[in-house]
């Protein structure tokens, strides 16, 4: 699987790609059709403290998957957004299963 990053608003980060790219490869290992992954982490200007947002977009077999979440750290927000992801990712397991 290509996992391509993309950061907006802020300088790459070589121990957040590793981390993301860790928690993908066990999604990789359970749903071994995934072809593709993009992650975005964003930074946005504003006072609230809560303004660091993770996207990941998974493309494989059907539609496409993505979510998204904003918090305090990228970490946080990168570890919710997988466990998002892996949610959708079983329902569409049971799809495939009934078919």
């Amino acid at each position: 699987m290509t996992i391509l990053f993309q950061y907006v608003k802020m300088q790459e980060s070589a121990s957040l790609d590793t981390l993301t790219r860790k928690r993908l490869e066990k999604l990789i290992k359970k749903y071994p059709w995934l072809i593709k992954a993009q992650v975005f982490f964003k930074q946005e200007n504003t006072k609230d403290p809560a303004h660091r947002t993770c996207e990941i977009e998974l493309s494989g077999p059907g539609p496409r998957l993505f979510a998204t979440t904003t918090d305090v750290h990228f970490e946080t927000a990168m570890k919710e957004t997988i466990s998002d992801l892996d949610r959708q990712l079983r329902k569409r397991k049971e799809i495939f299963k009934t078919h």
